[in-house]
């Protein structure tokens, strides 16, 4: 039996492309990293879950912010059998207005990111987390661009951890 890694998954998903792109974090960028389009594949998204369970985190709950932590976050849930969170971008105006969906006070939360380039995306949900009573410590990212999200948490006592460097898949 022939083992695809991530990074080749990734690559033949098509989830890098080349240009002119701006990102979630406004930095300009020649690559772009579309984790969501690859993820809509079964088989790399259970592969993905798979390689999060084996960075051995300790944790109840997994959460993602959405778009793209969402679905990471229900397939490490489904592959745990562990509950899953889903933390809101912005407040809704009707209904119940909470930002995050799912229990969290006291509970060790595992947050789960599609691309980490600034940390933007990864700090607001760890202060989300961590408002309503939620211990958050890890953050595991599918492709991390190197571009400053380790410093940027590192500040808040959280290690960052990618599956794939942004290095794996252009350098090839």
């Amino acid at each position: 039996m022939v083992t695809t890694s991530l990074h080749e998954m990734l690559i033949s998903a098509g989830a890098i492309r080349f240009g002119d792109f701006t990102l979630a974090s406004g930095k300009k960028s020649r690559v772009y990293i579309d984790i969501k389009k690859a993820i809509t594949e079964s088989i790399i998204l259970k592969k993905i879950a798979s390689e999060i369970l084996l960075k051995n985190c300790v944790f109840d709950a997994v959460a993602g912010v959405a778009v793209g932590g969402i679905p990471l976050a229900v397939a490490v849930s489904l592959a745990s059998d562990k509950p899953y969170v889903i933390i809101r971008k912005e407040q809704k105006t009707h209904g119940i207005a909470n930002l995050i969906i799912g229990e969290v006070t006291g509970k060790r939360i595992l947050l789960v990111e599609d691309v980490t380039t600034s940390g933007g995306s990864a700090v607001f949900g760890i202060e989300q987390l961590r408002s309503a009573g939620a211990i958050v410590e890890d953050v595991i990212t599918v492709v991390d661009r190197n571009e400053g999200a380790e410093k940027t948490l590192i500040k808040l006592d959280i290690r960052l951890t990618s599956l794939v460097s942004i290095k794996d898949l252009v350098n090839r």
